[in-house]
This record gives C-alpha cells, structure tokens and sequence, in this order.
C-alpha cells in the first residue's frame, strides 16, 4: 500500500510517498513532475524495499524555496528528508532531474548512498552547456486567457511521450501547473550544473539506465556511465522521457536486480 506523508524541515515542509519495508530506496523524480512519476513503481518495489518517492522542493507539494532553483539546493532537500525519516544511507534512483539530484547527493554526501541509479539522465558537459544556450525553454508558456498555453504546454512535451498515452501527458501538465511560472527552473538548474566535475566524485556502485527513445538523454547514457568510475550502462529498450511511468514493471526489472546487489 503506498501512503503519502508531510514532514516539517527547517526550510519548510517536504511531501512523499512511500511503501514497503526493509532496505530504503530514494526515488527523486524528473521536473517539473512530482512523486506521482513513481506512483506505480512504489508498489513493484515495496515487496522487497521501503521505497521512498520525494517531491523535489519546488515541485509538487513540498515547500517552495524563495532563491534560486539548483541542483545544490534540490540535494539539500532530499538529505533533510532523509535525516527527518532517521535514515542513515538508502539506494537513490533519480530520472531525469532527478538524476543529476542523486548524482549529487552521492557525490557530496557518500556516506549516506549505498548504490546509485541514474535514469535518462542529463550528462551536462562543456558541449552539453554549448548546445543547451540555443535550446529553447520546454516547460515555459506565458498563460494566456483562453486557456490556449495548456494546450501549448501539452504539445510541447506530446512529441516525446508515448503514442496512445494521453493518461501519461494529463498526468504531466497536472504537476507542471502545480509548479507554476517556475515550472522551467529545474532544466535551468541542470544547465548550469557542471555536472562533469561531480560525477567523478561519485564511489558508489552505479547503474545508469536509459529509454532507447529519449532524444535528450540515450545519447549521453555512455558518456556518462564512462565519467564515472565503475559505472554500468543499461538501455531499456521502447523505454521515452516518460520511461518511469510509461513502463514501470520493464523500468523496475531493468534495476531491481542492481539494488539486491
């Protein structure tokens, strides 16, 4: 049974979910999304672990930071969530944003990581950075009285979801509404991320997984994985930006043998 809970920090409160028992296992989602990107992987991996879905701070329905969105900042948030729970060290897995979130975490924080799953992560190097100044925002629409930025934000992302899934998409422009005019500011936390120095900090066992059809992503899953030491990479064949909720029983059995280890 997944359950979902507030817990009160310093900086402000965080929403999660969870299920299970046992070993727990960090899952930080892409943004603009929410936990709700995990809500049927949480029940695959509750028979074995205490699987754990957080709300980035900023997204979903944990606080709303006042500064700047970072990756930095994002990290802060999970560690308060874990320190809150009374957990010493968990699995973190992280799609998306939520992979450059773990990457961090692990990196400044290495004894509190056990094993570490990058999913369709970003690898934001020196070229990454270059090609990202010309890259035009996502998730940023100026809202508009007839309503017409929702469907503008829905074909924005259309492209890179499943065909047929229209479940998928509702689900998305859901949490991007919820994160507001700041719906954008985690892909811009990312950019600025010089993620190519952090990652070489990472000792940690680590699987990085990736959906053959994500654009952004399966072209830098072997760069990636060749940036950190000890890394291994899996595809996940059919698997899209939306790999995590589009296939959460193929997304589960591509790590689940990783995180037994």
């Amino acid at each position: 049974m997944v359950t979902r809970a507030f817990l009160d920090t310093p900086a402000g409160q965080l929403h999660y979910r969870t299920a299970g028992r046992g070993t727990p296992v960090l899952l930080l989602h892409q943004t603009p999304r929410s936990s709700d990107e995990y809500r049927d992987v949480l029940p695959l991996l509750a028979g074995e672990f205490r699987a754990i879905a957080l709300d980035t701070v900023g997204f979903g329905d944990s606080y709303r930071p006042a500064g700047p969105y970072t990756i930095e900042g994002f990290a802060r948030g999970a560690l308060d969530l874990l320190d809150g729970l009374g957990i010493a060290r968990a699995a973190v897995v992280g799609h998306h944003t939520g992979a450059v979130i773990a990457a961090e975490l692990a990196a400044a924080h290495p004894d509190r990581v056990e094993r570490l799953v990058l999913s369709n992560s970003p690898y934001v190097d020196a070229e990454d950075r270059e090609r990202r100044k010309t890259r035009p925002p996502i998730d940023e629409v100026a809202v508009r009285e007839d309503g017409s930025h929702l469907t503008e934000l829905w074909r924005r992302r259309q492209a890179f979801y499943p065909v047929g899934r229209p479940d998928l998409l509702t689900r998305f422009v859901l949490d991007a509404l919820k994160a507001g005019e700041r719906a954008e500011e985690g892909h811009r936390a990312v950019s600025a991320f010089r993620m190519e120095t952090r990652v070489a900090r990472i000792r940690c066992p680590t699987l990085v997984v990736c959906g053959t059809e994500d654009p952004f992503s399966y072209p830098r899953m072997a760069p990636l994985a060749a940036a950190i030491p000890g890394a291994r990479a899996l595809p996940i064949p059919g698997g899209t930006v939306a790999v995590v909720d589009q296939m959460p029983e193929a997304f589960v059995a591509a790590i689940l043998p990783f995180l037994r280890g």
